[in-house]
């Protein structure tokens, strides 16, 4: 009789141990799961009350992880903006390049501010643009390219003669080009990102994911978290943006294309994505 009432007495600690190893690997990355799950072998025995503390100090620390990562991307676009800077500074740039630049210097969305500036002479929604339309657009968007470098640029674009260039195809290659490592943890975020799974990252989405509780604007009573939330999907659109509340695949995609044009190692640019939105 004595060792069922052992056996049931352990069936039950082993059921309270498995219950907080579960609520801890929801709250915390991959490289700490194990020391905490020592720690709570180690510390089992003092009763369920210190462990929920542990739970809840492991969510406060999350949380806190999540608002810093909103305000490191105002830093990593800084850099960004420095280093295109730098390049144009030292010239020996071919056309498509000093482009790709010269919007890089405009931060993350500058690239696809200029795909706004292109869709919004997209009258007939052909996705085409003529020589005249591409300089209007170029123009407008206000780079500092001479007309013979977009000649040229348009030239290289219209392979076939036709005079038109494919407006996607010209925004694709004017994205910095990046590695399939890169491109799969920006889909792996993207995927997290996006709970209802619909294609498109919205405030609904984001409140899933993201606290901002920790924001200092949200501490000093400055903003709203559903403000700050916001705030943060308008980065992806850039000042040109249309302001939905909604970002989609390809903007996303755009917009870490931009930051990756300043991160030099792939190993760096994954550990970066991958703190920023805690991804396995």
């Amino acid at each position: 009789m004595v060792p069922f009432k052992k056996n049931l007495k352990k069936q039950k600690e082993e059921k309270k141990r498995n219950y907080f190893i579960n609520k801890i690997n929801k709250y915390i990355t991959i490289a700490f799961k194990s020391l905490i799950h020592k720690m709570v072998d180690e510390f089992f025995g003092v009763g369920w009350g210190k462990l929920l503390l542990i739970v809840v100090f492991l969510q406060s620390c999350q949380q806190s992880l999540q608002s810093k990562s909103l305000n490191d991307l105002e830093k990593i676009e800084a850099n960004l903006r420095n280093k295109a800077s730098e390049q144009l500074a030292a010239g020996g740039m071919d056309p498509l390049a000093k482009m790709r630049a010269l919007c890089l210097t405009r931060g993350a969305t500058g690239i696809h501010g200029l795909g706004r500036a292109f869709r919004n002479m997209d009258d007939d929604g052909s996705k085409a643009l003529n020589e005249e339309e591409f300089t209007k657009g170029v123009k407008e968007f206000g780079l500092d390219i001479s007309k013979e470098e977009i000649k040229q640029l348009f030239r290289s674009f219209d392979e076939d003669g036709s005079g038109s260039i494919n407006m996607t195809e010209f925004l694709l290659k004017l994205r910095p080009p990046m590695s399939q490592q890169r491109i799969a943890v920006i889909n792996q975020a993207f995927a997290k990102m996006d709970k209802t799974g619909d294609g498109v990252i919205t405030l609904a989405d984001l409140k899933n994911v993201y606290s901002a509780r920790e924001h200092p604007k949200f501490k000093s009573g400055e903003k709203t978290e559903d403000e700050i939330l916001t705030e943060f999907l308008h980065t992806f659109e850039g000042g040109r943006g249309n302001g939905d509340g909604q970002v989609t695949k390809e903007e996303f995609t755009n917009y870490y294309a931009s930051i990756s044009a300043s991160i030099d190692s792939d190993e760096y640019f994954e550990v970066m994505m991958k703190k920023a939105y805690v991804l396995q």
